[in-house]
C-alpha cells in the first residue's frame, strides 16, 4: 500500500526472453557436444560424460522451451505477497527477510534473490517438486529453499528489492 492506504498496482516482471533464448542456445550446444562424445569417443569416461551432458542439458533445454512457450510473468509482487513462476506464492507474513546472494563457480557467478522464510518446512511441504528435490543441495551451499535466479528477470535484483519494499514497507532486506 502507498502512504495513503491505497493498494498499489501489482509489479509484474515478465520473463527476460532474450536471456532465456541465449541459455537455450547454450544448452543445445552442450547437448550436441554430449552427442558427439557419445558417438565419436569410445572410452567409458567420454561415454559417461556425453550421456550426462545430453541428460542434464537436454533437461535444461526442455525447461527453457517450456518457459518460453508459457505466457506467464516471471515474478509478480503485490500488497499480499510474492508469486514466482518456479517457486509459487508467498505471503509477506511468511517472509522474514530478503537478500541478494551470489554463487561463484570458477570465473562466473550467478545472483539470486533469497527469500528467508519464517518456516521453511511449511513452504517445502507445499513447494513444487523440483524445489523439494533441490532443497538439500541448496542447504549444503548455505541457501534456503526459496531462491529466485535473477538471470531470467528483466531488471537487476536491486530494482526487485525496491519494488518489494514499496509493496511491503516493513520488509527486512539483509545485506551480505
Amino acid at each position: 500500500m502507498n502512504g495513503n492506504g491505497v493498494p498499489l498496482s501489482p509489479t509484474v516482471y515478465p520473463l527476460a526472453k532474450r536471456r532465456v533464448w541465449a541459455m537455450l542456445a547454450g544448452s543445445l550446444v552442450f547437448v550436441a557436444v554430449g552427442i558427439v562424445l557419445l558417438v565419436v569417443h569410445s572410452t567409458v569416461k567420454m561415454t559417461v560424460a556425453g550421456a550426462l551432458a545430453v541428460l542434464f542439458f537436454g533437461f535444461c533445454s526442455a525447461v527453457f522451451i517450456q518457459r518460453l512457450l508459457r505466457d506467464r510473468p516471471e515474478l509478480v509482487l503485490d500488497d499480499a505477497g510474492v508469486e514466482h513462476v518456479g517457486l509459487g506464492r508467498f505471503g509477506w507474513d511468511e517472509i522474514a527477510a530478503v537478500r541478494v546472494r551470489e554463487q561463484r563457480v570458477r570465473n562466473t557467478s550467478q545472483r539470486f534473490i533469497e527469500l528467508v522464510l519464517h518456516d521453511p518446512d511449511a513452504y517445502l511441504a507445499r513447494a513444487p517438486k523440483l524445489v523439494r528435490r533441490t532443497a538439500s543441495m541448496n542447504a549444503r551451499l548455505g541457501f534456503g529453499p526459496a531462491n529466485m535466479a535473477t538471470n531470467t528477470l528483466p531488471v537487476p535484483p536491486e530494482a526487485v528489492l525496491d519494488a518489494m519494499r514499496r509493496h511491503c514497507p516493513g520488509l527486512v532486506i539483509q545485506q551480505l
